[in-house]
């Protein structure tokens, strides 16, 4: 651990931790909080691990404030005791005043451009975006942290792509932003794609009702974003646009990061530059998925990735 802790690198650097889903799929718990490793750590602690390695100095943990104490417990406070933490709260009814109408049949806060404009009061540096249920490897936060501590506009955005064939569950579908990527790495295109699995060498998804096919070694996004604090605004006057835009029987309608940034592209209001990880990326999608993860993080311990105690 000391490499970890000694690595504190002047430039501040965050990472962004998005905790406040619900967990729909998952299947009744908090799926965020369900231990993986031999010493009670969540997938979280693997992600932080590797970011304090990678140079990273701060972690902004996005959550619902009812489940403040519960996460503090299994997390909050073990990381606060090797690297500064702050807290940003997700909640439904964070939106402007004049759109409180929309509240109306809602059960579930806005999706990832509300969980990333949370943290604008305590996120006043360079940021990496992640999902608190994926594990992402290594190589991804080194790659992200290279490119965030140089200089930027405002309006420079990276993302970490994998490989589509990397992301796959055998527990069922899933959603991944399908990337066009230029031949400069930079992102021309993210299309969020449904319902996609694995067909022996091909994978196919569902598009407007139809079975389309996808190259398993497509590059895809995993909500893994490069951000600069300029960022906020844009989010703050997009978010207004999104609310005045739904009906209001809209009750599911998200405010989603890909989505945002792939608008921003087609509109040539922003770059993005696209960091490749070979890594294998591994979440918990689905109750089944689990055991293979537990699996996944039992032989990186044994390979020597980690150590057997992280913090």
């Amino acid at each position: 651990m000391n490499t970890v802790m000694e690595k504190n690198i002047m430039k501040k650097v965050t990472l962004v931790i998005m905790a406040a889903g619900i967990g729909s799929r998952f299947g009744g718990g908090i799926k965020q909080l369900e231990p993986v490793g031999s010493n009670g750590e969540i997938i979280m602690d693997y992600s932080i691990y590797d970011a304090l390695e990678a140079g990273f100095n701060k972690v902004v943990f996005v959550i619902r404030k009812d489940l403040e104490n519960d996460f503090k417990e299994v997390i909050g406070n073990r990381i606060e005791k090797v690297t500064e933490v702050a807290y940003a709260y997700q909640e439904l009814n964070h939106i402007p005043e004049q759109f409180k109408d929309k509240l109306e049949g809602r059960k579930k806060p806005w999706g990832t451009g509300q969980a990333v404009l949370c943290c604008k009061d305590v996120t006043k540096e360079p940021f990496l975006v992640i999902n608190a249920d994926d594990y992402y490897g290594k190589e991804a936060y080194r790659e992200a942290y290279k490119e965030l501590v140089k200089e930027h506009e405002g309006t420079d955005i990276s993302m970490v792509g994998f490989i589509l064939k990397n992301t796959l569950s055998e527990n069922g579908t899933v959603t991944r932003g399908v990337c066009k990527i230029d031949e400069n790495h930079m992102l021309q295109e993210i299309e969020e794609t449904y319902g996609i699995e694995g067909r022996g060498d091909y994978a196919v998804a569902k598009k407007e009702g139809e079975e389309i096919r996808l190259d398993l070694n497509s590059a895809v996004s995993m909500n893994m974003w490069g951000l600069q604090p300029e960022f906020f605004e844009i989010l703050e006057s997009g978010f207004a646009e999104f609310l005045g835009g739904i009906k209001k029987e809209d009750v599911k309608a998200e405010y989603l990061l890909p989505r945002i940034i792939g608008q921003l592209l087609k509109e040539e209001k922003a770059q993005v530059k696209v960091l490749e990880s070979k890594d294998q990326w591994f979440g918990v999608t689905y109750k089944e998925d689990k055991g293979a993860v537990v699996e996944a993080i039992k032989g990186l311990v044994a390979s020597g990735v980690y150590p057997e105690k992280l913090f």
